[in-house]
């Protein structure tokens, strides 16, 4: 069982970030992080996420061109964004990442399963990308106010991934930060049957 203080460092006091200190993210703490993530559940193994950490200059540039008005520049200033992608054709890793059966067939003559897995289990995969983003001691802005087909055609072009979100990462800059806001409670968001 985790500590208050790792509960606290993955939920109670970790926050969404808009702003980012002048602080550089190294390319190993981005490997440590996939590490990381890529150990947490996604069904029948499918690992569908596929990410771009958007790093330089230009390439930042690119992206904040794909966001929408109020998020370019959280993605101008962040030191990473990383792009959370899906593989629409994530069966085809199947033989390697489920050896132990025919999971492809499955979804490659099934559109709607193999859309849907797709979608649900590469966002499972960014949750777990936040979690291990907080847990290394890097802070988190996750946004979905983006044009995903212009993502899409300046990160993904000539491949099967498409953009699911998108999440800044660095060193929060605290004094940017909103109000917390309210959460369900269990009885509003839950029920026991």
């Amino acid at each position: 069982m985790l500590n208050d203080s790792a509960l606290d460092t993955l939920f109670y006091a970790a926050r969404t970030h808009n702003g980012w200190l002048d602080r550089p993210v190294s390319d190993s703490q981005l490997a440590h992080l996939f590490d990381l993530m890529k150990w947490a559940p996604t069904s029948v193994n499918s690992s569908p996420a596929r990410i771009v950490f958007v790093k330089s200059a230009p390439e930042k540039a690119k992206l904040g061109a794909c966001m929408a008005a109020g998020n370019a520049d959280k993605v101008l200033q962040a030191p990473v964004t990383a792009i959370i992608g899906m593989d629409m054709a994530f069966y085809d890793k199947l033989a390697q990442l489920a050896p132990h059966m025919d999971a492809r067939a499955w979804f490659s003559g099934n559109q709607v399963l193999s859309d849907a897995t797709t979608f649900r289990n590469s966002s499972l995969q960014g949750g777990y990308l936040i979690l291990a983003a907080r847990a290394i001691g890097l802070d988190c802005g996750p946004m979905s106010g983006f044009d995903a087909e212009r993502v899409d055609a300046e990160f993904f072009a000539g491949t099967t991934i498409k953009a699911n979100f998108v999440c800044s990462l660095g060193y929060g800059d605290v004094a940017k930060v909103r109000p917390r806001a309210p959460r369900l409670s269990f009885d509003e968001a839950c029920k026991i049957v």
